[in-house]
């Protein structure tokens, strides 16, 4: 038998790649419940492997939970957590973790089997590599991030939320991109001469990530509540709070909740104006092909949504 990496597009490496790229986004739904139901700390050691295996016995559930009961959150937070309600939170993270050896996992484990077999193209495979090196950064920075709240603080630092989201979105992405160009073959100037749309459609690309970072920021502050008016904030464009004396610039960018919501805010309306203005230049540039206005406007009316 001959296999050959000369290949224009492969479909079985697409659906792989699709596939995994379903399993990031599930696992990052997974790890928003985590964050809403405080459960991100619940398991306090790192064991790539071994961790694989809930507590089996009553012995084991006891001393998970008296690991947890010496962190800042059980103390500060959820002191007299029952063993049940541990129990609750245990579950999410474990989840979550076991979500992410999975795309460890599926990404692997076919990727050696469709190399052995010649079926990855060869322009992807370093894609393919780069998706796998990703994947092993992300549990890496996943626990980097955990570390950060059990020692003084009752959860994780914001920044390091961010860290932790924006390489799952990296993850999502490239399989995403590599999926499509498996199921497609080469990329080809599918924008015409124009090469505007590229450069603004990466813009584009750039500014939604930009803010998806912010509202990690948001979600890490828990500053989502903090003002609870629009569009204004207790009545001011921007919030009398937003610079605390004596804060540097990352403090106040990173770990003041009025200042990290009003970005967040901001950065939701430039991605808007910047959006509805590109859909509206892509219609009204004659000779653009069909895919790429439909595209546009579906895009507008997505962030619109949003």
């Amino acid at each position: 038998m001959r296999w050959s990496y000369n290949l224009e597009r492969s479909y079985v490496a697409a659906i792989w790649l699709g596939g995994v790229a379903l399993l990031v986004f599930l696992m990052v739904v997974v790890g928003g419940a985590t964050r809403l139901t405080g459960s991100g700390l619940s398991i306090t050691e790192w064991k790539p492997v071994t961790g694989v295996f809930p507590p089996l016995s009553a012995h084991a559930w006891a001393l998970e939970f008296s690991k947890y009961q010496h962190i800042p959150q059980y103390q500060r937070v959820n002191l007299g957590l029952s063993l049940g309600g541990f129990k609750s939170l245990y579950w999410w993270e474990w989840t979550h973790r076991l979500l992410g050896r999975l795309v460890g996992a599926a990404i692997l484990i076919p990727m050696a089997v469709l190399l052995f077999m010649g079926r990855i193209p060869r322009r992807l495979i370093w894609r393919c590599g780069v998706i796998l090196a990703l994947v092993a950064l992300e549990g890496l920075v996943g626990w980097w991030m955990v570390k950060s709240g059990l020692d003084t603080r009752i959860s994780v630092a914001p920044e390091r939320l961010a860290a932790h989201l924006s390489v799952a979105l990296l993850i999502f992405c490239v399989c995403v991109w590599t999926a499509l160009e498996a199921w497609f073959g080469r990329t080809r100037a599918s924008f015409g001469a124009d090469r505007r749309w590229v450069i603004g459609s990466m813009g584009v690309v750039v500014l939604a990530f930009g803010q998806m970072m912010l509202g990690a920021l948001v979600a890490g502050n828990k500053a989502g509540q903090v003002y609870t008016d629009w569009p204004l904030m207790a009545g001011k464009f921007v919030p009398k709070d937003y610079a605390r004396k004596g804060a540097g610039w990352w403090e106040t960018f990173a770990h003041n909740p009025a200042a990290v919501q009003f970005n967040h805010r901001m950065g939701g309306y430039l991605l808007f104006v910047v959006v509805v203005v590109f859909a509206v230049a892509i219609w009204r540039t004659p000779r653009t092909l069909a895919p790429i206005r439909q595209l546009s406007l579906a895009l507008a009316v997505v962030v619109t949504i949003q």
